[in-house]
């Protein structure tokens, strides 16, 4: 069980705690807390060093485990030889306000939603073996970095699983800024780069036809709202709430209707900040793929 700490998260201790009562007594635990300040992936490669059984589990400081994930991990290992990872997701009963209810509501409902063998992986509770992962050369810097790593693993051939049923309750206290910052900068640039890098896994987790429908109608109801076109952004927002009736009702039952109200603003924002990463995705691809050129070119 591998924890990165270095930053100095104030929720470590609930996670540890969690961590505790879910590990067997074989298991060890390895928390990363230094160098102070070091990366997300600097810490967990450390651990990954440190750690000397055959699967390696990580978790962040800010997610407390359910008494079952790691029962459920391990049973999965030793029921299929070829599994390489596996990854949960966040719980339904979210901690915080109104912008932390939605977000992490969001992240579980993905996850809930893509079931399965996957093309991608979660660090936030996720298992890899050991022998893969050291022969993929572990994480490396990237805003997302464990999204990378699955999406390498996955071209290789690699059989990762999304367990829905592995779960974790995440702690962090989301804002807007917050949440408009990751999903730009942290997310989604990032993101785009990392798809067109491995195309067969553009229709993973949040990137279905049923999302892109959903983005395009953010689009056209800012766009309409904008031209006063009245009738044609209420279309809009219709097809919005159509596309996402499912999301928006676990919102609604979990969170009540003023904060599922306030969700639907905030998704439509989360669409559209998600939007706008994509022009700015593909032009940081197309300079680093120039920059790999010239530099071959160079040498």
């Amino acid at each position: 069980m591998i924890i990165p700490a270095a930053d100095r998260s104030q929720t470590l201790e609930r996670a540890l705690a969690s961590v505790r009562a879910a590990v067997q007594a074989q298991d060890e635990i390895v928390v990363v807390d230094e160098p102070r300040g070091a990366t997300a992936t600097v810490a967990r490669n450390r651990g990954a060093g440190r750690a000397v059984g055959d699967l390696l589990v990580f978790v962040d400081a800010d997610v407390e485990v359910h008494l079952d994930a790691l029962a459920r991990i391990r049973e999965a290992f030793e029921l299929d030889p070829e599994l390489v990872a596996i990854f949960g997701s966040y719980d339904d009963a979210p901690e915080g306000g109104v912008v932390s209810g939605f977000r992490n509501l969001l992240h579980h409902y993905v996850h809930q939603d893509s079931a399965g063998e996957i093309a991608t992986f979660w660090a936030g509770l996720g298992a890899i073996r050991r022998d893969a992962f050291m022969r993929a050369g572990g994480f490396v810097e990237h805003p997302v970095e464990d999204i990378e790593l699955g999406m390498r693993l996955a071209a290789d051939g690699a059989k990762i699983v999304l367990d829905p049923l592995v779960q974790g309750k995440h702690l962090k206290n989301w804002n807007l800024w917050s949440m408009i910052r990751t999903d730009f900068a942290v997310r989604g640039v990032p993101w785009v780069g990392l798809m067109l890098r491995h195309r067969a896994a553009a229709a993973t987790l949040n990137l279905g036809w049923r999302h892109r429908l959903s983005a395009l109608a953010c689009v056209a109801l800012v766009v309409t709202l904008a031209l006063t076109m009245w009738l044609a952004a209420a279309i809009a927002l219709l097809c919005v709430v159509v596309l996402n009736a499912r999301f928006y009702a676990l919102l609604l039952r979990r969170r009540g209707p003023f904060q599922a109200a306030a969700g639907i603003l905030l998704h439509i924002v989360h669409q559209l900040v998600a939007v706008a990463a994509l022009p700015v995705g593909l032009l940081a691809y197309a300079r680093d793929r120039h920059g790999v050129r010239a530099a071959a070119r160079l040498a």
